[in-house]
């Protein structure tokens, strides 16, 4: 039977992490590498059964790569602490455990739960990722944010849904999304990319357009409204920092 280690990169998610490790029944070993936690994520990972490793943070694409290469077998299913497995996943994966895989990565639609509601439209939903792949044949690649996984070989998709628990308050998105705006910018200007004015100006009516009308976020009701305002703000304060970085 095919195993697969499970792995996570952590750093106070004492909130989420329970959820997540204990929706990992169908691996074999679970790794979880934590940067620095001051919280109790440290010994949840223990209690569980995880085996913790701690260092210092690497970045994104670096820090999974690292934790792919502690796992003790080549299979990775790599989540975040914030995911978790729904039952009818659980039971995709066994099924590649019993049969052998037929690809060397697979994709897995995300859903999301944002400010308590599962959200269907607004560009969120099936937001296919690559997670469950052969660490001989792939690995993460992204030096700031928006990493993924790059596959030498064939990608396959899996059907059901891995679970992905995002903001639970308002408060908490603009906190994101000051964290990831701020990596954003640093890769446009160390990619040496201007940021026109024009574009400051329409790209964030423009996203919020896409995400609410094109992308039907007006069917997830006033969420999928605070989504696309939250998008087009993501827009246009990432290009205002690059701006200022520049």
């Amino acid at each position: 039977m095919l195993k697969i280690s499970a792995t996570l990169v952590t750093l106070n998610e004492e909130s989420n992490l329970a959820r997540a490790l204990e929706s990992l029944r169908c691996c074999d070993e679970i790794v979880v590498v934590d940067s620095g936690s001051h919280d109790r994520t440290l010994g949840i990972a223990s209690r569980l059964g995880a085996r913790v490793i701690e260092t210092d943070w690497r970045g994104y694409a670096a820090q999974k790569n690292f934790a792919a290469e502690q796992a003790a077998h080549d299979w990775i299913l790599s989540i975040d602490a914030d995911e978790a497995l729904s039952e009818a996943l659980e039971a995709e994966i066994w099924e590649i455990k019993r049969n052998g895989p037929q690809a060397d990565a697979y994709t897995i639609p995300r859903l999301a739960q944002y400010m308590g509601r599962w959200i269907l439209h607004s560009g969120w939903h099936p937001d296919r990722k690559v997670r469950l792949y052969d660490r001989r044949k792939a690995r993460w690649i992204g030096e700031y944010v928006h990493e993924s996984v790059k596959v030498d070989g064939r990608v396959a998709d899996l059907q059901s849904n891995l679970l992905h628990y995002t903001c639970d308050s308002l408060s908490q998105h603009l906190k994101t999304t000051d964290r990831y705006t701020t990596l954003a910018a640093q890769e446009l200007v160390a990619q040496g990319r201007r940021i026109p004015l024009w574009r400051l100006l329409l790209s964030p009516p423009w996203t919020f357009f896409k995400t609410y009308v094109l992308q039907r976020g007006f069917q997830d009701g006033i969420e999928g409204l605070i989504i696309a305002y939250m998008a087009a703000t993501y827009v246009f304060v990432k290009y205002a920092k690059a701006r200022n970085m520049s």
